[in-house]
């Protein structure tokens, strides 16, 4: 009540002071007071803390249960086969054979192990026969070979040198009489031979690359008689040889320069032996500069290559040729198909080296001539038929002028050697090839050519196949016993006879004979008891076809050569 009192004297006294201000009146107003008794709290102070408690609440997860079953699947145990990813090498390499018809057989290997920028090897071989042929003259044979090389790899360039002798001897059997003094069909066939080369290799396309050789080979026969030392075939050759290359973005610019020169004398210049069996002096020389450029397709999946061979001629007359090359490519499916066609040829150099290693019953008193090849045009394609299978088939017809042929020679011998002649001839061939590999366990490759000649003056290539045909193969059974078959077939051949006779046929009055078709298979089967000795057995002429490589001159029938090697 009192408070309520309080309260309108409160509002009465704000009223009458607002109305003072505005007129200038006060109100007095007298009222009682009441306060309440004060006392003392006798507590003392203390600080009071509630802790509210924090209900616990679970969720507890439901339990599921499903039923699972498990079927285990068996897997074949592994076969791991342990191969070293650095096999093992040997400084040593020797092979010791013999066989029928008294047939020797050694050969000596002795070179470096791995090294970053050394290899150096040293080699000798021998193979010789002392047995004789029923019904022919004595035919015995030998060859030796010793050779040398050394390499040196540096980062930017190569320096390689090598070393080479070789010491052959064979008789001139083809004559039916075996009561011939082997002495007086003697021959024998010497060379050394040096080689030095320097190539660069720099990986940066803007640097010139290049590579320069020489070579050296002296080559003679055996002397005609002991008193004439100087009435021999002796042959001096010598080649420099050179390349250039430099590549600019996809196009690779390139040259070659060679100069081959060979010296081929036989007896004395200007003086003669017998009859017409005369001696002279043939200097051979060539130059030839062969510019060309290839340019590569997008991913390198196309290339084209052209260029010009000019070849300089000095032999006889000096004779300027200019020979003109092309060559383009296409891969399709990633290398699965590759067509080609290309246009090409060349003067190849005839020395006496090379007729006689080619044709050992050879006269010595030889003409040799350079062979001009003035157009080759050749097109295929190649490719892969599955991993293991690949192929290639091709066509080329060649325009051949002084193509080297062998007849027999009834001037300087009794018609058991052999001297060159010369045609000109379009030559055409087809061939076809086909390759399988599995892995390092087999290997077999066929290849077959077939020739067609159109001769000029001769009615036909004498001693030359229309058809070759030649199967190799290779097997490895468990990395213990190795397999290696070779066969070569030819057909198609003949050769010039001077006279009727039996079995000789007469053409555009020429005589010739065919020499029938030649099948040669040769087996060889080798044993590895470890890494390092092994035995072998090589069959040769498995059909034992006695027959004749070159006219007159049957081969040894079936030969058997048994041996073995060692490495260390």
């Amino acid at each position: 009540m009192n408070k309520v009192k309080a309260l309108l004297a409160v509002i009465v006294l704000t009223f009458s002071a607002a109305a003072q201000n505005e007129g200038g009146y006060t109100f007095v107003y007298e009222a009682e007071r009441e306060i309440e008794p004060v006392f003392r709290i006798a507590e003392k102070p203390s600080v009071l803390d509630t802790v509210m408690p924090v209900p616990q609440v679970s969720y507890p997860l439901l339990s599921l249960k499903k039923e699972h079953s498990f079927e285990l699947e068996k897997i074949d145990p592994a076969r791991i086969k342990l191969v070293d990813k650095l096999p093992q090498l040997y400084h040593s390499y020797v092979k010791l054979g013999f066989g029928n018809y008294t047939m020797p057989l050694g050969e000596v290997f002795i070179n470096s192990t791995r090294s970053r920028k050394f290899h150096w090897g040293i080699s000798a071989k021998h193979h010789s026969s002392w047995g004789k042929i029923k019904g022919y003259a004595p035919s015995q044979f030998d060859r030796t070979r010793l050779d040398a090389y050394g390499k040196m790899i540096e980062k930017e360039y190569t320096i390689t040198a090598k070393v080479n002798y070789f010491n052959q001897g064979h008789h001139f059997y083809g004559i039916r009489n075996e009561d011939v003094p082997g002495d007086s069909i003697r021959q024998r066939f010497n060379n050394t031979g040096v080689f030095g080369e320097y190539h660069s290799h720099k990986k940066d396309s803007a640097n010139l690359n290049y590579k320069i050789g020489v070579e050296y080979n002296n080559y003679f026969d055996r002397k005609r008689a002991d008193t004439l030392e100087k009435w021999k075939a002796r042959e001096n050759y010598l080649g420099i040889y050179s390349s250039f290359d430099y590549k600019l973005k996809t196009e690779v610019y390139a040259a070659d320069f060679n100069v081959r020169y060979n010296n081929y004398k036989y007896g004395i210049e200007d003086s003669t032996l017998i009859g017409l069996d005369s001696g002279f002096v043939d200097n051979n020389v060539l130059v030839n500069i062969k510019p060309n450029i290839t340019t590569i397709g997008k991913n390198g999946k196309w290339s084209v290559n052209v260029g010009v061979d000019l070849v300089l001629d000095a032999r006889e007359k000096t004779k300027f040729i200019a020979v003109p090359l092309a060559k383009f490519q296409y891969s399709f499916f990633n290398d699965i198909l590759i067509p080609y066609v290309g246009l090409n040829g060349g003067v190849r150099q005839n020395t006496f080296k090379r007729v006689s290693q080619e044709n050992p019953f050879v006269s010595s008193n030889l003409e040799l001539r350079n062979e001009y090849n003035a157009l080759n045009l050749n097109g295929g394609i190649k490719g892969v038929l599955s991993k293991k299978v690949s192929f290639d088939v091709n066509l080329s017809f060649g325009k051949f002028t002084n193509k080297l042929l062998y007849v027999v020679d009834t001037v300087y011998s009794g018609g058991n050697r052999f001297t060159a002649v010369y045609d000109t001839m379009n030559i055409t061939r087809i061939e076809g090839s086909i390759s399988y590999q599995a892995n390092e366990k087999l290997k077999i490759d066929l290849i077959g050519q077939y020739y067609s000649y159109m001769t000029r003056f001769y009615p036909y290539a004498w001693n030359l196949p229309e058809l070759v045909i030649g199967l190799r193969g290779h097997y490895n059974l468990f990395d213990k016993f190795y397999v290696n078959l070779d066969l070569t077939m030819q057909g198609g051949r003949k050769a010039m006879e001077y006279a009727l006779g039996e079995d000789i046929q007469e053409e555009e009055l020429f005589y010739y004979r065919k020499l029938g078709f030649l099948a040669d298979a040769n087996l060889g089967i080798e044993y590895r008891y470890n890494k390092r000795i092994s035995a072998f057995l090589q069959f040769n002429n498995f059909a034992a076809q006695q027959y004749q490589r070159w006219q007159n001159y049957p081969v040894q029938k079936f030969q058997v050569l048994g041996g073995v090697t060692f490495r260390f």
